[in-house]
């Protein structure tokens, strides 16, 4: 969820902001909190939003974003009550209807057209603090359309530092004649996604397979001077006929230089401390060893003799007193 403290801003101006708040959210097809639903055309779906009776907020809202164009208002919900209210062109949708009983603001949509393919939103807002409680990606498929989009890298994906490199977008349209708006979208872990490059709506690149009624469209994206900053996974977006595809994404490392260098330097480092390591750890199991070997503690192996030696003559009572001095050895076999 999102939260934000927005200083006297009403539902148009709430518009203004989601299109830049969200101009990148599109490229979170991989987030968790983006969810992405595939429907026939024809058929009926929901789009569940539910609160909790303790939440503060009292109004809430969807919102549909189709790709490249600004948040449109769909619908407005005022908790306390009834029923909801559809603004502008969806109020004479008869497809759209709103489920607002039981602590809901679900948006149903009967008969789905190509044209509902769109992300939505439904925020919550209560005084100047607006919430994002759910956003979805709908996606229409119409079964006689066969239309796919794919990104493809032609470079490495390490690049020194100061170079360059060309991204492609290679978009296979089946029945499909419409012309592509295509979009690059930037994803790295030092910034947010955010779209970066857009290829107006145009046809100019692309190749007609007369025989199969199918054509191939492809795009370039070239970076020059790149550095750090231009380290991230690149993904295509491409719009047509109602169609929002992504690409699978490439990879860009940058690479310093002076990098390799070092990590050389470290890897020879660490080559040799462990090579001496080797050493000496043989050498003491080598040591340990011998000495192991080299103890006797066998008592059958051992023979004792005792010695009892008395010094000159003396009266009886000396010979008593005096201690008798014992020598012991040992003889290994």
């Amino acid at each position: 969820m999102i939260h934000s403290n927005l200083n006297k801003m009403t539902p148009p101006l709430l518009s203004f902001y989601v299109t830049y708040l969200l101009s990148g959210s599109i490229a979170l097809k991989l987030s968790p909190s983006l969810n992405i639903t595939f429907v026939k055309a024809g058929q009926d779906l929901t789009l569940n939003c539910s609160f909790n009776h303790t939440t503060v907020a009292v109004m809430f809202y969807w919102y549909k974003q189709p790709l490249g164009q600004k948040p449109q208002l769909v619908s407005k919900f005022y908790k306390h009550d009834k029923d909801g209210t559809f603004t502008d062109e969806f109020k004479n949708e008869s497809r759209f209807d709103l489920e607002t009983m039981n602590y809901k603001n679900n948006l149903k949509i009967s008969k789905a057209q190509m044209s509902d393919s769109a992300a939505y939103y439904c925020i919550s807002g209560y005084s100047y603090v607006y919430e994002f409680l759910e956003g979805i990606i709908i996606q229409v498929k119409d079964s006689d359309l066969v239309f796919q989009a794919s990104v493809h890298q032609s470079t490495p994906e390490t690049i020194q530092s100061g170079g360059s490199v060309m991204l492609n977008c290679t978009v296979h349209a089946g029945t499909c004649s419409e012309k592509h708006s295509v979009y690059w979208f930037k994803n790295s872990e030092e910034s947010h996604p955010g779209l970066i490059y857009t290829h107006g709506g145009r046809n100019d690149q692309c190749e007609r397979n007369r025989s199969s009624q199918t054509q191939t469209c492809v795009y370039n994206l070239r970076m020059e001077s790149l550095n750090r900053s231009h380290a991230g996974t690149y993904y295509c977006a491409v719009a047509s006929c109602g169609h929002i595809l992504f690409g699978n994404g490439a990879k860009l490392n940058i690479e310093e230089e002076g990098e390799s260098f070092i990590y050389v330097y470290a890897l020879s480092g660490a080559l040799a401390f462990n090579s001496s390591l080797l050493v000496f750890l043989a050498y003491a199991a080598c040591t340990l060893y011998k000495r192991k070997n080299c103890k006797c503690t066998d008592a059958d192996h051992l023979h004792y003799a005792a010695l009892k030696v008395n010094k000159a003559t003396r009266s009886r009572r000396q010979q008593e007193d005096t201690l008798s001095q014992c020598v012991y050895s040992s003889v290994k076999q």
